[in-house]
């Protein structure tokens, strides 16, 4: 089986994504979106990024933005990945593929289930993995929901599957062994509040992803 991948999203200082990092993560998550409590300052994820060490991903979670702005906030801080998880359509992706300063950066289309009808189409974005979440009314990500898995399943038919919503130390375990997705997405699930890393979650989650890794 391939090993499944941890992505912690929603960091915000270098001493969360370094205990992230030191516990095993493969990726971090930077949201730019400014109405998240997870809000980081381009100028501070800079900050973070440059004291970061090699081989892990740098992703920047964008919601609604203009090209140009993603652009901007990519290319300045430096990231390896970008993820937009708003209301993009296939045709923003493309667009935004083609343009110069991006290439090289991998692409994450966010998308938010809640019946079978939601992962039809998936197939058609032009990106490198799909990352599905929970569908709550007026909220983008970080909900701490979870969706039923069937739904993933089927999705991983035609995608890539980063596998988001509501996953803890508690489920994480149980959802890799149902989905076997690409990657885990953990955010709120390893929080004390709101946009405040529990390291001890942290580390227990990854550990966990572990144990499943090494399952039959």
């Amino acid at each position: 089986m391939t090993r499944v991948r941890v992505k912690v999203c929603g960091v915000r200082s270098l001493p969360e994504a370094r205990a992230a990092i030191d516990a095993g993560a493969d990726a971090i998550g930077f949201n730019f979106w400014r109405e998240s409590p997870r809000y980081i300052e381009p100028a501070e994820a800079h900050a973070v990024i440059a004291s970061l060490p090699p081989f892990v991903s740098r992703v920047g979670v964008f919601v609604n933005e203009e090209a140009d702005h993603i652009e901007g906030i990519a290319t300045s801080v430096g990231l390896d990945a970008i993820q937009l998880h708003g209301d993009e359509t296939r045709d923003f992706c493309r667009r935004l593929r083609l343009i110069d300063k991006l290439k090289g950066v991998a692409f994450i289309k966010a998308v938010r289930v809640e019946t079978e009808a939601d992962v039809e189409g998936i197939w058609a974005y032009p990106v490198g993995a799909i990352l599905l979440d929970s569908k709550k009314r007026g909220a983008y990500g970080g909900t701490g929901e979870r969706f039923d898995w069937r739904l993933a399943v089927r999705a991983a038919e035609f995608a890539p599957i980063i596998l988001a919503g509501g996953l803890k130390v508690e489920n994480v375990r149980e959802a890799i062994g149902s989905v076997r997705p690409f990657a885990v997405d953990v955010c709120s699930g390893v929080e004390s509040s709101p946009g405040v890393k529990d390291f001890g979650r942290m580390r227990a989650f990854i550990a966990e992803v572990e144990k499943a890794n090494r399952d039959d």
